[in-house]
């Protein structure tokens, strides 16, 4: 059960709950719990039963899969205000946990048990047009990523991935196995491919770091 306090904070986090009737919000703050799980849990991992959905109001959930050959690929991030499609479809297709699910920044979230979600989906226009806009919103980013791995060369990938990391921080904080994981390539082939670009001096390669030095040339790399 959510507390008047939690469910203020929870409102401004979750946009929907500010446009809900009042046996929705009733009802959500008798069904909804509030949980916190610390950084490197695992909330599902592949195979699991999925019992409730989390609605995060602080940290990062990671969604990835992990080939027979033991090669991740990220999927998708989930944080503020958002969830994960996968334990949507899950639940409401009642079929078990496809990817695994580990937190990277301690979590706070909403949970709501799977009954509860699918009852909602049903009854309330409101809550199902929410999950159909989640659903179609991580799809994209799905796609995307599909559209990368079957179509895109390794090292443009590993281009635009140092690229976008940049805009955080430069130097990059980063191994070349977790750069594998998110692209889901082996730490060789990313190995090789960081000294290529170390070579070319667009790049300084330390470890567990890398410098990006040249900007406009790697620009060029990441859309070849």
């Amino acid at each position: 059960m959510i507390s008047h306090e939690h469910y203020n904070r929870i409102a401004r986090v979750l946009p929907i709950l500010q446009r809900a009737d009042p046996q929705l919000v009733r009802e959500f703050q008798q069904a909804a719990f509030f949980a916190r799980i610390p950084t490197g849990k695992d909330v599902f991992v592949e195979g699991d039963r999925t019992d409730a959905i989390a609605l995060l109001i602080s940290g990062v959930v990671r969604v990835y899969k992990i080939g027979e050959t033991g090669r991740e690929i990220t999927l998708y991030r989930f944080g503020f205000g958002e969830s994960c499609i996968l334990t949507a479809n899950a639940i409401l297709s009642q079929q078990s946990f496809p990817a695994i699910a580990t937190v990277e920044q301690e979590a706070e979230a909403v949970m709501i048990p799977a009954d509860t979600f699918r009852d909602w989906v049903h009854r309330y226009d409101l809550w199902r047009g929410f999950v159909f806009d989640l659903l179609s919103q991580r799809l994209t980013s799905i796609m995307t990523i599909v559209d990368e791995v079957a179509f895109r060369r390794v090292d443009t990938r590993v281009a635009l991935f140092l690229l976008n990391r940049s805009r955080i921080q430069n130097p990059i904080r980063i191994t070349h196995q977790e750069i594998a994981a998110e692209l889901g390539s082996s730490r060789e082939v990313i190995s090789r491919i960081i000294e290529g670009f170390a070579n070319e001096g667009l790049i300084r390669p330390a470890r567990g770091m890398v410098e990006i030095l040249d900007f406009d040339s790697l620009q060029t790399r990441s859309v070849m």
